[in-house]
């Protein structure tokens, strides 16, 4: 399973103040509590779905993709102007050499290329299997 994600933003390694927070509107909370939804049903479901794989002894048939620290025009989904899509590209090249994770300290562009391979094996095993 090759999971891949939008985006998150680095909105929750702000820290803000109770004089801040305290002059927020109904929106503003709204907002927020959206955001915190959003990147904790992001969150949960690769852990349900990594907890899965590894239970399974199968862990590396699942990868997920995502860049986690999303900034400026980059978080915004609507926003298709040439220099934005090119920003997006170098989060992408930049996102390839970066660690899988704590745990896997292959890169992005590593896993990807043993996934292709792993996936293109399978499909080369059932060909031939069909053909008998």
């Amino acid at each position: 399973l090759l999971s891949l994600g939008t985006g998150t933003t680095s909105e929750f390694d702000k820290t803000h103040t109770a004089e801040e927070t305290a002059k927020w509107g109904a929106l503003q909370w709204m907002l927020v509590i959206q955001q915190m939804t959003e990147a904790a049903s992001s969150y949960i479901t690769d852990y349900y779905l990594s907890t899965v794989f590894q239970d399974l002894h199968s862990q590396n048939n699942y990868l997920r993709v995502q860049e986690n620290a999303l900034t400026g025009t980059t978080t915004k989904a609507d926003d298709a102007s040439e220099a934005n899509m090119e920003l997006l590209a170098q989060v992408g090249e930049n996102l390839l050499k970066k660690p899988v994770s704590k745990d896997n300290p292959e890169t992005y562009e590593e896993a990807l290329k043993r996934f292709a391979k792993l996936l293109s094996d399978r499909k080369k095993l059932r060909a031939n299997k069909a053909s008998y």
